[in-house]
C-alpha cells in the first residue's frame, strides 16, 4: 500500500492538484447525478416514460457530467500552476465581491471604471458626482 501511495505522490508532484473550484465542479457533478436520477424516477413513474425524454435526458445527463469530468480532472493534473491558480482566484473572487456588494448595499455603491473596467467602491449620495479611478486616473461621472 506505501508503495502505491509514494507513486501517486509521485506523479502528482509539480501538479495543481485540488482547489475551490474544483471542489465546486465535484459538488456540482454530484447535484447533476442527483438531479438526473430524481427525473428518472419522475419519467418512470409520474409520466410517461417515452423514449424521445428518455434518450433526451440521458443525453443531457452524459454530456454535462462528461464535460464536468473531463474539465475537473484536466485542471487537477495541469502542470500550469500559474494559470490554474488565476481561475481560481477569479471564481473565488467573483462570490467575495457579491458578497461584499451584499454586505455593503445600505451605505455603498459598486461602479465600473469606463477605461480600465476597474470595479470602485463607492459611498451612496444623491445627484451627480465625479469619480477619478485610482487605478488608471480617469474621470467619470456617477449618478448617485
Amino acid at each position: 500500500m506505501n508503495k502505491i501511495k509514494n507513486a501517486l505522490y509521485k506523479f502528482m508532484y509539480g501538479r495543481y492538484g485540488t482547489d475551490t473550484l474544483s471542489k465546486v465542479m465535484l459538488w456540482t457533478y454530484a447535484g447533476v447525478l442527483i438531479l438526473y436520477s430524481v427525473l428518472r424516477i419522475v419519467f418512470m413513474f409520474a409520466l410517461k416514460d417515452t423514449p424521445i425524454a428518455s434518450t433526451i435526458l440521458s443525453v443531457c445527463y452524459i454530456v454535462i457530467s462528461a464535460v464536468l469530468v473531463v474539465w475537473m480532472f484536466f485542471r487537477m493534473f495541469s502542470r500550469n500552476i500559474a494559470k490554474r491558480r488565476r481561475e481560481n482566484e477569479r471564481f473565488c473572487g467573483f462570490f467575495k465581491l457579491r458578497r461584499n456588494m451584499f454586505r455593503d448595499r445600505k451605505t455603498h455603491v459598486y461602479r465600473k471604471c469606463p477605461q480600465c473596467k476597474a470595479v470602485l467602491r463607492l459611498p451612496k449620495a444623491k445627484g451627480k458626482h465625479t469619480v477619478v479611478c485610482p487605478r488608471c486616473k480617469n474621470r467619470f461621472e456617477v449618478k448617485g
